[in-house]
């Protein structure tokens, strides 16, 4: 019997990133470092970093009793056809949180998060499904973040703030609190850019910038 085969689908910088969070995992639970690998649609070598890289096909033909894939791949419209993939493929969706984020009370986790080192839950949160946390963010409580949602390093999301699908949140961006029943909003597919703080609901599709956050208007910004 072969066992279960690990991946991280995606070989670039985020990907690299990942892999030794996804090769400590494997280790605490006794997982050989050999059933890990990279997996991308172009190759550019057969080992990144000290890992096997397959196509996605010889990832399927490779022998193994289950496989699981973690979706390593920044933009979220291609994360969404790559974790379609993996279900038509019979890849199951793995999730991989650094041994020194934390979770605290009451907190649902979706399929194929990333936690990277240095991540905070807070209690009572909801995550959608493959979520990217990046090092130092933090999602505080009575807050929900839905599929697909991006948070760069040092995303500092506070309480009761709702995130729709699709939403990427910049480096160092800070999102005020809301209120119990009034959760401040980011739209579905919003961009709020590097060091923006959001005061106010960003609207679907929407990209802000600034201290306050403010749309952008093409060629500047107001």
């Amino acid at each position: 019997m072969n066992g279960a085969l690990f991946a991280v689908y995606g070989a670039s910088g985020c990907g690299r990133s990942v892999m030794p969070l996804a090769r400590a995992q494997l280790q605490a639970q006794g997982i050989a470092p050999a059933r890990l690998v990279f997996v991308d649609d172009r190759p550019e070598s057969a080992v990144v970093n000290g890992q096997r890289l397959l196509r996605y096909e010889e990832f399927l033909d490779a022998p193994a009793t289950t496989r699981h894939a973690v979706l390593a791949i920044a933009q979220s419209g291609i994360r969404e056809r790559l974790a379609d993939r993996c279900r038509v493929g019979g890849v199951q969706a793995w999730t991989l949180i650094a041994a020194n984020a934390v979770v605290m009370d009451d907190v649902t986790l979706g399929e194929g998060a990333i936690l990277s080192p240095f991540v905070t839950l807070g209690s009572n949160v909801r995550i959608g499904r493959h979520f990217h946390a990046n090092l130092y963010c933090y999602v505080e409580h009575d807050s929900v973040i839905g599929d697909f949602v991006t948070f760069a390093p040092g995303v500092k999301c506070n309480g009761n703030v709702v995130v729709e699908d699709h939403a990427y949140v910049g480096a160092g961006a800070v999102i005020k609190h809301g209120r119990p029943g009034q959760p401040m909003t980011i739209g579905r597919g919003a961009v709020v850019g590097m060091g923006a703080v959001v005061t106010r609901d960003v609207p679907a599709g929407v990209t802000v910038a600034g201290n306050p956050a403010r749309p952008l208007v093409k060629g500047r910004s107001c």
